[in-house]
């Protein structure tokens, strides 16, 4: 049967699986609802829980987090805001990094590992994480140690599915020997490419990629060529730096984040964007 309703933007770019679940591919990166800094609350809390329900409206299926976001605060407002959640939203988040005096550690030990995770599932009311990642590797813990870890939460129903991030090519292929990976988060956009190797390994195992700091944290948007797509489009230079994410691979699940409707409501858009291929060679 025909299905005759109206797409929702974010429903623009198609979907992409995440193991047995389907998201749409323009997602949403909860790391901004929290204050300067990814530190403490956000300054004005209604208005994140309303950006947080608007991501919804617009059609976003996949929502990206970690409990290094605030710290903790992150989570703490998705459930105020969203719980309970809707069929088909699916949650990701991540565990890995510690927060000592606004600073980012990395902690991989099993143990801490495991506490993280059950904060986690209790500030997002959950029994157990679509989506959890592992947060960046850590070099004093062996790998296999802290990905074994999340294999055991698994299998005792906490996590269903698992993801990495921050990791190489070879951590991925490390990885695959434990557990059943289904997502792959590395910094990657338009100027920051190091990750090519990463997502063309993705791309070949059906596996997502979501590029953290897509916009470059605003850099990519102040390049000349970006800017000249942007106007034969019509469109903005983050909508340019996002739609050739999107373009790049079908695996790309871009997880913008904004503290505003506005830039929320932009960023969505570029779900829609068709790049030429003179697009695609401007933008090298």
């Amino acid at each position: 049967m025909q299905d005759n309703r109206v797409l929702k933007p974010a429903q623009a770019a198609g979907t992409v699986r995440l193991g047995d679940l389907t998201v749409q591919r323009m997602g949403f990166g909860a790391m901004r609802v929290t204050g300067a800094g990814v530190w403490g609350d956000p300054p004005d809390r209604s208005a994140a829980k309303a950006l947080l329900r608007r991501a919804l409206d617009l059609g976003i299926s996949f929502l990206d987090t970690a409990d290094s976001y605030g710290p903790n605060v992150s989570e703490t407002i998705i459930a105020e805001a969203l719980h309970p959640y809707p069929t088909g939203l699916v949650i990701g988040t991540k565990g890995g990094f510690t927060r000592p005096r606004r600073s980012w550690i990395a902690d991989g030990r099993p143990a801490h590992l495991r506490a993280a995770l059950d904060a986690s599932l209790a500030r997002l009311r959950l029994e157990c994480i679509d989506l959890y990642q592992f947060h960046t590797p850590d070099p004093r813990v062996p790998f296999v140690d802290s990905v074994g870890a999340l294999a055991d939460a698994q299998r005792a129903g906490k996590i269903r599915h698992i993801g990495l991030s921050n990791v190489s090519v070879a951590q991925l292929e490390e990885a695959e020997r434990i557990v059943d990976v289904v997502s792959v988060q590395n910094e990657y956009n338009l100027r920051e490419r190091a990750s090519d190797d990463v997502v063309d390994a993705c791309a070949r195992r059906g596996i997502a990629f979501l590029p953290w700091y897509p916009l470059g944290a605003g850099s990519v948007l102040r390049s000349a060529k970006i800017k000249r797509v942007a106007a034969r489009h019509g469109a903005r230079a983050a909508q340019i730096a996002l739609a050739w994410l999107l373009a790049r691979s079908p695996f790309m699940l871009p997880i913008p984040g904004t503290g505003t409707i506005a830039h929320l409501e932009e960023n969505v858009a570029a779900a829609a964007l068709q790049l030429s291929a003179e697009d695609r060679a401007t933008l090298g």
